[in-house]
C-alpha cells in the first residue's frame, strides 16, 4: 500500500514479523501446540493433519510436506488479490500412474489432474463454496513452462482439456489455467495423488457412505451392494473415480460423487474424536503431511495449523458445490464446453465472496447427469422429507411427464 513504511523491507523481513507475500498480516504464534487438526478438501476430498506439540514430532512432519513455490514460477501477472480476509485453494487430484499408482492403469505420458476443486472460504470464516472442474472442459491454456515455442514466446492452447495444464506445466501451469479461467487467484494449492489418498482414508478408519444402488466398476476396482458402507481407502478410492458404475459413464456423474464424498469425509473428521486418541492423530498427521505437495507458503505444520484455525468451524452443511456450467461439445461428445454467461456468475460470486447463485448452473449438462440421489448426504433418510425423497419425487414428477417410466 502507498505510504506503507514496510514497503521497501525484504520478503524476509516481513515474514519474520509475521506478514504474508499477499499483503495479509497472521496473528503471531502462541508457542508450543499441544495439537493441532486441519481438514482441507479435494476431489481427494479432504486431508487432516494432526500432531502434537513436541519439537522433534513438529519438524518430522514439517519435513513430510512437499512444497512448490507458485509464486516464483508466476511472477506478477496473475488476478489482483483481494485483501478481505476470504480464501481460494485449487485443490488437485493427480492420476500419475508411477510407483504405487501403476495399478490403476498404464502411464500415458505423465500426470494429468484428475479431480479439480476451487474451495472458496468466506471472509467470516463460516461457510465455504466449491467449485469442481470438469477434467474434460475444453479452456483457453494460456502458455506455460513446457509449451512448445515459437520464435521468442511461448504458445498457448485454444483447445485443451483442462486437465492437460498440469501434465504440460505441474502445478504451476494448472493454477495458471484456473486464474485465466476464473478471473480468481489462487491464495493456495494442494495435491494428493492416489495412493497419498487410499493411505488417509485408511489411517482415518474409513469413511461412512450410503448407496441407493449396486455400484460395481472393474475400471475403478469398485463393487458395493446398496446400502450404508463404511469405505476403506481402496473403496473411497473407487467410488471417486468411477465412471461407468453409475448414470451416463460421463466425469460430470463423477464429480456428483466427488462431492458427496467430500462432505461425508468431514462429517467423518468430524465425528471421530482425533483428539482422545494421540496415536491416531499422530499417525494421521504423519500420513497427511505425506501425501500432499503444497505451494510453498503451506509447506510447514504452522501454516497449515493457521489453516486449520479458518476450517475448524465448518461442516459438511456449510459447504455449497457446484459443477462448472458446461455444455457437452457438438463435434465432440467426449468434452464439455463452459457456457459463458453462466460460468461468469459463478467466477463472478466468488471474486465478490457471495453464495453461487442457482440460475448460474441451471440447464447445465452437470444438473442433467441422472445419479441424483446415487449417494445419501448424512441423515437423509427415505420417508424423512429429505434431499433422497425430494429428488425421487422430482423423477417420478418427470416421468409422469414423459408419459412413462425413465429407461434404465
Amino acid at each position: 500500500m502507498a505510504g506503507d513504511s514496510n514497503e521497501g523491507d525484504t520478503a524476509a523481513e516481513r515474514r519474520a514479523r509475521g506478514i504474508r507475500a499477499t499483503g495479509r498480516r497472521r496473528r503471531p504464534r502462541t508457542g508450543r501446540q499441544r495439537a493441532v487438526r486441519v481438514a482441507v478438501w479435494s476431489v481427494a476430498g479432504a486431508v487432516v493433519l494432526g500432531g502434537t506439540g513436541l519439537g522433534f514430532v513438529y519438524f518430522k512432519l514439517d519435513g513430510n510436506i512437499s512444497g512448490v513455490d507458485i509464486n516464483a514460477a508466476l511472477g506478477t501477472d496473475r488476478p489482483q488479490d483481494v485483501p478481505n480476509g476470504s480464501m481460494d485453494l485449487l485443490v488437485l487430484g493427480s492420476d500419475t500412474r508411477e510407483g504405487d499408482n501403476a495399478k490403476y492403469g498404464e502411464d500415458q505420458g505423465g500426470a494429468r489432474s484428475d479431480t479439480a476443486m476451487i474451495v472458496h472460504i468466506n471472509e467470516t470464516h463460516d461457510k465455504a463454496s466449491v467449485v469442481s472442474i470438469p477434467r474434460d472442459t475444453l479452456v483457453q491454456r494460456p502458455s506455460c513452462q513446457g509449451d512448445e515455442s515459437v520464435g521468442n514466446r511461448k504458445v498457448p492452447a485454444q483447445r485443451a482439456m483442462f486437465n492437460s495444464a498440469y501434465e504440460v506445466g505441474g502445478p504451476a501451469c494448472a493454477v495458471k489455467t484456473v486464474e485465466s479461467l476464473s478471473g480468481v487467484r489462487m491464495d493456495h494449492y494442494l495435491e494428493v495423488d492416489f495412493s497419498g489418498f487410499k493411505k488417509l482414508i485408511n489411517t482415518l478408519g474409513g469413511v461412512e457412505m450410503t448407496t441407493t444402488k449396486a455400484i460395481k466398476d472393474k475400471d475403478s476396482h469398485l463393487d458395493l451392494q446398496a446400502g450404508t458402507h463404511t469405505l476403506d481407502g481402496e473403496q473411497s478410492l473407487g467410488l471417486v473415480r468411477t465412471r461407468h458404475g453409475v448414470g451416463d459413464g460421463s466425469d460430470l456423474g463423477r464429480i456428483q460423487l466427488q462431492q458427496s464424498f467430500v462432505k461425508a469425509l468431514i462429517d467423518q473428521v468430524n465425528s471421530v474424536g482425533l483428539f482422545g486418541n494421540p496415536k491416531r492423530l499422530y499417525d494421521l498427521a504423519d500420513t497427511a503431511t505425506s501425501a500432499v505437495t503444497t505451494d510453498s507458503e503451506l509447506d510447514s505444520v504452522g501454516e497449515l495449523t493457521g489453516m486449520a484455525k479458518m476450517l475448524k468451524g465448518i461442516k459438511s452443511d456449510d459447504i455449497e458445490m457446484t459443477t462448472l456450467p458446461v455444455r457437452y461439445d457438438p463435434a465432440d461428445p467426449n468434452r464439455v464446453i463452459p457456457l459463458e454467461s453462466k460460468t461468469k456468475q459463478v467466477w463472478s460470486a466468488i471474486r465478490h465472496d457471495k453464495p453461487v447463485p442457482k440460475s448460474a448452473t441451471k440447464g447445465s449438462a452437470g444438473d442433467q447427469t441422472d445419479i441424483e440421489g446415487v449417494v445419501q448426504d448424512k441423515g437423509d433418510k427415505p420417508g424423512k422429507g429429505g434431499k433422497g425423497d425430494r429428488l425421487a419425487e422430482e423423477r417420478g414428477t418427470r416421468e409422469e411427464a414423459k408419459g412413462g417410466d425413465r429407461p434404465e
